[in-house]
């Protein structure tokens, strides 16, 4: 049996090799020599997840993650399924030809799946990344045909399975997409910076693997005036600072820093009526992650572009009348044990097996607390307090819907006779959002009494002791933050 696409085939074949392509032949036969083994995507994804902040070690790890199942592909069945022979290369020119010749079959083109697979994983996680991969990607996919080891069929049918591949990793691990970041809101443009104050937490986070978030800072926005803070100042002080310089500028206030940092950022610009430009800074920032702002050049083009939103802050009000603003979570109990506990694992194993095991390590090991919520007794293991609705299930949910929505999301552990075995049953069994002893709620406000003494809270992963009452309500997008 014949088939007419082989016709169409090698005579596209023929049409590439007996044609003269300027400049070439001097970079596709290195390029397809350099994609060998998967050594330029390895490169690339080093080069993104070492520049490119959260966002970019997230596109990194998922391109590396779609080539991985493409590769498999080609090896295990693709090669084996058509055996298929090189072409022969009477006619391409010998300075295309590459030094060494590939032994395996020819379809599908595992080099183009490879390309493939890489890029548009990059691409699930970041249009961006994607757009600056898809260039090489596409060289490296027609160099096989140029120096003759492929026929166009088999770089077509390697990247659609590269394409495919990626698209399985998007669907057996969905792309987290940032909620609604809030009302839109007038914010100065500042062009250069000019006119934006920055305190650079330099506590915050890892250590820097290039250079310091400030140097980043100040190269992005030039015109900006960027002061560090170190152990040794009062951040507040420093923050106050460049809250007054920016209302005499008629500009904006910044901070890099980790959630903490941002919340006391928060407060200040609440007071001095300023918009809050918030680069990442710290191990988590999940606030500056939930405006999409997942590097410190995406945070200086919003400040350039005045592009901003109205976003709602919690209060945690004692009985002093002082109010303390959180922008995440306020929690009393267990809640910080078991956050480090998921995080630590949920790279390993996933978020919701890592969920699983921070709630039965929590539970092992944990005393409840007394506390009175609503004017109700309660025993509790924990009690977290999210500012607006959280999308996740569990006792220490990670990603919000939305970022004004003007509710608290109240999610309880309950002590009590067998609550404990009760619990770790239920996390076990992944069962937790349907046990009695845990409660979930969405209210505006809700006051809470600790009777007892050596009691802590946590606002934002900030430690506290806590007072003897306290109450949670809303300031409905009472700040204005620029966002991505």
């Amino acid at each position: 049996m014949t088939y007419p696409w082989k016709d169409w085939d090698r005579e596209l074949f023929a049409a590439v090799a007996g044609r003269r392509w300027p400049g070439a032949e001097p970079v596709l036969p290195r390029l397809s020599r350099l994609a060998n083994h998967g050594r330029l995507w390895c490169g690339l994804a080093a080069g993104m997840a070492a520049v490119g902040g959260l966002n970019g070690r997230k596109a990194a790890l998922r391109g590396m993650g779609s080539l991985a199942l493409a590769s498999l592909a080609v090896n295990t069945v693709g090669k084996g399924a058509v055996r298929r022979a090189r072409p022969l290369l009477d006619a391409v020119p010998v300075i295309r030809q590459l030094q060494r010749q590939p032994v395996t079959t020819s379809f599908p083109s595992g080099h183009a799946a490879s390309a493939a697979a890489f890029a548009a994983g990059v691409a699930a996680q970041s249009g961006a990344w994607g757009a600056a991969v898809a260039p090489v990607a596409a060289s490296v996919a027609f160099s096989r045909v140029y120096t003759g080891v492929h026929y166009p069929s088999d770089v077509v049918a390697g990247a659609a399975l590269g394409v495919g591949a990626a698209l399985l990793v998007r669907r057996l691990l969905p792309v987290q997409r940032r909620p609604s970041a809030g009302a839109p809101a007038q914010a100065p443009r500042l062009a250069e910076g000019r006119g934006l104050h920055v305190v650079a937490n330099t506590a915050s986070g890892p250590p820097p693997l290039l250079t310091t978030p400030a140097r980043r800072i100040a190269a992005a926005l030039p015109g900006a005036a960027v002061a560090e803070c170190t152990e040794d100042d009062d951040l507040v002080e420093l923050l106050e600072r460049a809250a007054e310089a920016a209302v005499r500028d008629g500009g904006a206030l910044g901070v890099c820093g980790g959630d903490g940092t941002v919340r006391e950022a928060a407060a200040v610009a609440l007071r001095h009526r300023l918009p809050l430009a918030v680069f990442p800074g710290g191990t988590r920032n999940h606030f500056a992650a939930d405006l999409g702002l997942l590097s410190v050049e995406l945070t200086a083009a919003a400040v350039r572009t005045g592009r901003a939103s109205r976003v709602d802050v919690a209060r945690s009000t004692g009985v002093d009348g002082a109010a303390a603003p959180f922008l995440n979570t306020f929690s009393i109990g267990a809640y910080p044990d078991l956050v480090r506990v998921r995080e630590r694992w949920s790279r390993r194993v996933g978020s919701w097996p890592a969920s699983v095991l921070a709630a039965v390590h929590v539970l092992r090991t944990c005393e409840p607390v007394e506390v009175v919520v609503n004017g109700r007794r309660r025993s509790v293991w924990l009690l977290f307090a999210g500012n607006c609705r959280y999308a996740s299930w569990g006792p220490a949910p990670v990603r919000r819907r939305e970022l004004a929505d003007g509710m608290l999301d109240v999610r309880m552990v309950d002590g009590g006779p067998f609550a404990r075995t009760r619990m770790l049953g239920a996390a076990l069994t992944g069962a937790l959002t349907s046990s009695p002893v845990y409660t979930a709620v969405v209210v505006p406000r809700l006051r809470v009494r600790v009777p007892g003494e050596g009691v802590h809270l946590a606002c934002d992963g900030e430690v506290a002791a806590a007072p003897g009452e306290v109450l949670l309500d809303k300031a409905p997008r009472g700040l204005v933050v620029y966002r991505a």
